[in-house]
This record gives structure tokens, C-alpha cells and sequence, in this order.
């Protein structure tokens, strides 16, 4: 048989395989457009987009801090301004730290290893992981919380953050005034603004970043807050608050909207695989994953008991995280009411490849054991009492080729390629970032 007669013979298989192919396709998009109407009945598809970074009239705010470029501009900055660093505990964590040194692009906005180090942290080579604890900081200085640092990555759509939802004065925080402990970070509740306002602002002091007129003068930021702030008196116009107010208007401009699935969600159904589109309509669909992940950042304001393990609980090396932390305790440890203990935030699920570690505890270490955790429904923190477990924490019934597909979704659909595009290209100091310590300027291959 020559060539010719070969591939005569072969043209009919290929063309029906490519039929096949097509038709497959077709009846996947078709099922995953079905599956979206059906999750969000009021919205449909649109319910689900994210707009553009620079689209701020569609952008969620506080209407006491509206965005416009300028502020925008003025928030990039600072939250990756390591010459904000000036109140260190230890005269050589001076200038080495940011609010990205936890929060920082490549990572998806988190920390990119198990627990955060601010100060005293030194490098951050393979994405942070490497980010150790200075060798001169005893563990008692470090700056580190006792949970996995959350994204600020879609935070325009939370309403109060923090895994226990204590920051914001206003929505479901309202009536919780009595636990605005004075002298603590949540007192910052007390000027009345909405979640992502109060903790930009409260971490300023939390995270021991300095902010007065004769160091914004030396770094060259007083103009930008003139132009800024001129509502604002002069008296006031260079603080915590006015920084706060501008870091968060910058962190409400942090969207994943060009991730594949923000793209298949306008038109573009190519950008999604068939694993990932199977995985979708089953989140949307018979898995019901969106009961709590819904929105443009699938994300919620709902808080639940998961049974997942605390950060103490890690192999590796942890700091000021003792099993007694009432952080350990959820939402409850903020409310402190009863129906609360052990709650804890739902999370935004885009970029979540970008820091292998999962859980408010980070006591997961890939997303395939996420979803196979929730599609089981054992709870694997025994200091949780069965009784505060989430009625929603029920064996799903899922495949592994079903958990496979899910994880699919999660890993590629939901993977902005590009959050660098949020970075500054360089400080008004001229220090590296997120960090300026010694190992992280090797590290960056900077100054």
C-alpha cells in the first residue's frame, strides 16, 4: 500500500475522531454554560466575571474610601515600600520588610510558605519557601501570625477579613462592638470603615511599618499624599489611616480576571481543557462546591467548621503558635459566641497553586488532598468538637476521576498567569521588594 492509498483510507477515521472531538467539546461547554445559570439564577454568567482592574465604577468599595487612580498608584507603592520598615523591634530588621513580604505576586498574594515572616524573616528564594528566620531575632520578635497567611488577592469582595472575620465595622460586624478591645488591633473597628480598609490600617502598626511626615519626606511620598488626601487636613494627612486608606484601595484593584476561566466566562471556551470543564460543572453542579464559593471571587461571607488543623500542628518549625491561641478558636474566638467556635472564613480559590500549603492551618500541602478532604468529610483535627462541625461538611460522593477533574479545575482554570502586572517597577526608596534584607537582595538581584 502506498502512502497515498494510506492516508485515503485514513482521512474518514480522522475526520470522525475530529467530529467526535468537536461534538465532545461542544456538549461540555454547553453543560458548564447550563450548570452556571443554574448557580447564580439572578446573574447567571455575569455573576461570576470579574471586571477589569481599572474599571473602578464596577469595582466593590467603601464608600468612604472610593478608588481612583492616583490612590491606587499611591497603595502600590507603599504596600511594597520596604523603607516603611523603621519600627523593627531589632535595629537590623530595619528597611527589610513590606506588607508583600507576606503577601506578595509570584505567590498569589500569600506568603509562599507555611507561616509568614515579616520581620526577622531573611530571603526569599523558590517563591518564599526558603524565607527563614534571621539567625540575630529570637523567635519571640518575629513577626508572625499563628494562621496561614490569607490572600489579598479578590479581597474587593470580602465584606470583613481575616480568617475570623474580626476587621470591619460595618455588614455581619455590626453588633460586635464590645469586642473591639481597645488598645488591640481590632479596635481599628472603631473608625468605622469596611473590612479591607480596617486591616490595611491596623497592619500598619501590626506589622510595625512606620508612617509620619518626616519619614514620607525623606522617601519622597508627601506630594503624592497631598494630591491624594486633600480632603484630609494637613494635621492628619500623613498617617496609618491616610496609608491604610491607600493600600486598600490598591488591594481592591487586585483581580484574577485573566484567568482561564474569567476568560471562558466571556466567550473564549477554548481557554479551559476538558478535565477542567468537567471539573467545573460538577463544582457548579452535583458537587455543589458553589453553595459557599459563588461570586466573581468564589468566595463568601460564610464562615464554617471544616475540621481542618491548626498551624501549630505543622512538621516544620512554627512560631508564637501555641495550641491554646484563640485564632485557633475561628470565628468564635472573635465573637465569642457559641455557634461560632472553630468557623472559619470561606477563601477566595484563585491562584491557589501558587503556595502549596491550604487550610487556615496550612495543614495541606496540595489541592488534590483538599478536595478528596472535603469529598470524604472527616474531620482531621481532633480538638474540634463533632457537634461544631458545618452541617454542609458531608461526604460529596465523588470519584477519584471526579476529584482528579475538580482539582483540574481548581489548579488551571483558576490561575491568573500575570499577577506581577500589579507590581511597582521600582520604590521611591530605591530598596528592593517585598524584601530588603541581605539574602532577599541576593535572592532578587537587586541593589
Amino acid at each position: 500500500m502506498n502512502k497515498t492509498t494510506y492516508l485515503l483510507l485514513l482521512l474518514p477515521l480522522l475526520v470522525a475522531f475530529q467530529s467526535c472531538t468537536k461534538d465532545e467539546t461542544e456538549n461540555l461547554d454547553s453543560r458548564l454554560y447550563s450548570v452556571l445559570r443554574e448557580a447564580d439564577p439572578a446573574q447567571g454568567l455575569s455573576g461570576f466575571i470579574q471586571p477589569k482592574s481599572y474599571e473602578f465604577d464596577r469595582i466593590p468599595q467603601d464608600p468612604r474610601n472610593p478608588l481612583t487612580a492616583e490612590k491606587v498608584n499611591l497603595g502600590r507603592l507603599l504596600y511594597h515600600e520596604t523603607g516603611l520598615a523603621r519600627s523593627p523591634l531589632q535595629p537590623e530588621g530595619t528597611n527589610t520588610y513590606s506588607c508583600a513580604s507576606c503577601h506578595f505576586a509570584s505567590a498569589g498574594f500569600q506568603a509562599g510558605r507555611f507561616q509568614g515572616i515579616g520581620e526577622g524573616g531573611m530571603g526569599i528564594a523558590q517563591n518564599g519557601l526558603s524565607r527563614e528566620r534571621m539567625d540575630t531575632y529570637e523567635p519571640e520578635k518575629l513577626d508572625v501570625q499563628p494562621v496561614r497567611s490569607p490572600t489579598t488577592l479578590n479581597v474587593a469582595y470580602q465584606e470583613v477579613m481575616l480568617w475570623n472575620g474580626q476587621f470591619g465595622a460595618t455588614g455581619m460586624n455590626a453588633g460586635t462592638e464590645a469586642q473591639w478591645t481597645p488598645g488591640t488591633p481590632k479596635a481599628t473597628n472603631a473608625l468605622g470603615y469596611q473590612g479591607v480598609e480596617t486591616q490595611a490600617i491596623a497592619g500598619l502598626s501590626v506589622h510595625r511599618l512606620k508612617i509620619d511626615k518626616n519619614l514620607l519626606d525623606e522617601l519622597g511620598y508627601t506630594s503624592l499624599f497631598n494630591a491624594v488626601f486633600t480632603d484630609f487636613p494637613e494635621s492628619n494627612r500623613f498617617s496609618p489611616e491616610t496609608a491604610g486608606l491607600a493600600i486598600a484601595a490598591y488591594e481592591r484593584t487586585l483581580l484574577s480576571n485573566r484567568a482561564p476561566f474569567q476568560q471562558f466566562l466571556t466567550g473564549k471556551t477554548s481557554a479551559m481543557g476538558a478535565a477542567e470543564k468537567r471539573g467545573a460543572i460538577l463544582f457548579f453542579g452535583e458537587a455543589n462546591c458553589v453553595s459557599c464559593h459563588n461570586g466573581p471571587a468564589l468566595s463568601s461571607m460564610s464562615f464554617h467548621a471544616l475540621g481542618m488543623g491548626d498551624i501549630d500542628e505543622c512538621p516544620e518549625e512554627v512560631f508564637k503558635a501555641p495550641a491554646t491561641d484563640p485564632t485557633n478558636l475561628g470565628r468564635g474566638g472573635f465573637t465569642q459566641r457559641d455557634e461560632d467556635l472553630y468557623a472559619f472564613k470561606t477563601p477566595s480559590l484563585y491562584n491557589l497553586k501558587d503556595s502549596p500549603f491550604y487550610g487556615h492551618g496550612a495543614s495541606f500541602r496540595s489541592l488534590r488532598d483538599v478536595v478528596a478532604y472535603k469529598n470524604e468529610a472527616v474531620a482531621e483535627n481532633g480538638r474540634v468538637p463533632a457537634r461544631y462541625l458545618s452541617e454542609q461538611f458531608v461526604p460529596l460522593g465523588l470519584s477519584d476521576a471526579d476529584v482528579d477533574d475538580i482539582t483540574a479545575f481548581l489548579l488551571f482554570s483558576l490561575h491568573d498567569p500575570n499577577l506581577e502586572r500589579y507590581e511597582p517597577t521600582q520604590l521611591l526608596s530605591g530598596f528592593c521588594f517585598p524584601n530588603n534584607d541581605a539574602q532577599s537582595s541576593l535572592d532578587l538581584g537587586c541593589n
